[in-house]
C-alpha cells in the first residue's frame, strides 16, 4: 500500500511513520507534504497513493482548501484535534478521524476500516469530501485588548504579526505596534491565506505590505516590508517555492 502523509509537524510525521511501519511493514510512504500548495502540486504531479493521512491545520492554510483547488480521488484519514461535532462530520465524510497524538490502536482501526471498504463505499466517501470545505469566513476587523478597552483594527491596515518570547504583536502599515493576545497559529486561522503568509516561526506577513524580496545564500529569501521590522524576515529554502506562488497568486 502506498501512503501520502500530509503533515507539517516533524514529530507527528515521524510518529505516524513509525506506527505505519510497525503495523504494516510493506507500506510505502511515498511522500510527506507540509502545506496546501505542496500537497496540491504533488497530487497533480505524481501517481495517486492508495491512502492519505492528512492533518487539517497545515503551514499555509486549512487542508480543506485543497478540496477547493482540485478534486481529490484518494481516500483520506484526517489527523488533528477538533471538537466533537467536527469529529463526527469527518468520520462520516472520510475513512476515519484520528486524534493527536496518534495511537497504534487508532491507526490500526483506520487501516482495517480502509481495507474492508467496498468500491461503492469508497466512491461515496470521495464524493462527500467536498462537504468538508465550507466557505471560509475571515476577519475584516480584529479587536485588540488595550488595558480596559478593545481597539478595533482593520486587517487591511496590518503589515505583519511578530512573536518573540511567546508574546505576539501586530505591526500596522503606519508604523504603529500593538500587543495581541493570540499566538501565530490562532492568528493564521483568522486571516485570509491569500493575503497573509506564515513566513516562519516568528512572522505572519501581509502580501500587500511586501516591498522587496532578496535571494539570500542557501536559496533563502529575505523579505522587506513597508515598515521597519524587529528582525529580518527570512523564508526558508523549503518554503521559498510556496512563498513565490503565494506572491504571484491572482
Amino acid at each position: 500500500m502506498k501512503v501520502l502523509i500530509v503533515e507539517d509537524e516533524t514529530s507527528a510525521y515521524e510518529n505516524l511513520k513509525v506506527i505505519l511501519q510497525e503495523l504494516s511493514p510493506s507500506t510505502q510512504i511515498v511522500a510527506n507534504t507540509e502545506s496546501v500548495a505542496k500537497t496540491v502540486h504533488w497530487l497533480k504531479s505524481n501517481p495517486l497513493p492508495d491512502l492519505i493521512f492528512m492533518d487539517i491545520h497545515l503551514s499555509d492554510a486549512s487542508a480543506f482548501t485543497i478540496f477547493d483547488r482540485m478534486e481529490v480521488e484518494t481516500p483520506i484519514v484526517f489527523t488533528t484535534a477538533y471538537d466533537q461535532y467536527a469529529i463526527d462530520a469527518f468520520r462520516v465524510n472520510s475513512i476515519d478521524y484520528l486524534l493527536k497524538p496518534l495511537k497504534v490502536a487508532a491507526v490500526q482501526h483506520a487501516l482495517e476500516k480502509f481495507e474492508k471498504l467496498n468500491r461503492t463505499e469508497l466512491v461515496g466517501y470521495l464524493e462527500r469530501l467536498s462537504q468538508l470545505a465550507p466557505s471560509p469566513r475571515y476577519k475584516d476587523i480584529l479587536l485588540v485588548p488595550l488595558k480596559d478597552k478593545l481597539k478595533p483594527v482593520r486587517v487591511s491596515e496590518i503589515s505583519f504579526f511578530y512573536t518573540s518570547d511567546k508574546n505576539t504583536s501586530l505591526y500596522l502599515s503606519d508604523g504603529g505596534c500593538l500587543p495581541f493576545s493570540k499566538n501565530l497559529e490562532q492568528v493564521m486561522l483568522m486571516l485570509d491565506p491569500s493575503e497573509f503568509f506564515r513566513a516562519n516561526k516568528q512572522y505572519i506577513i501581509r502580501r500587500a505590505s511586501v516591498t522587496d524580496i532578496t535571494i539570500w545564500f542557501d536559496n533563502r529569501l529575505l523579505v522587506t516590508m513597508d515598515v521597519e521590522v524587529p528582525e529580518r524576515i527570512y523564508i526558508s529554502k523549503n518554503r521559498a517555492s510556496d512563498f513565490k506562488d503565494w506572491m504571484m497568486r491572482e
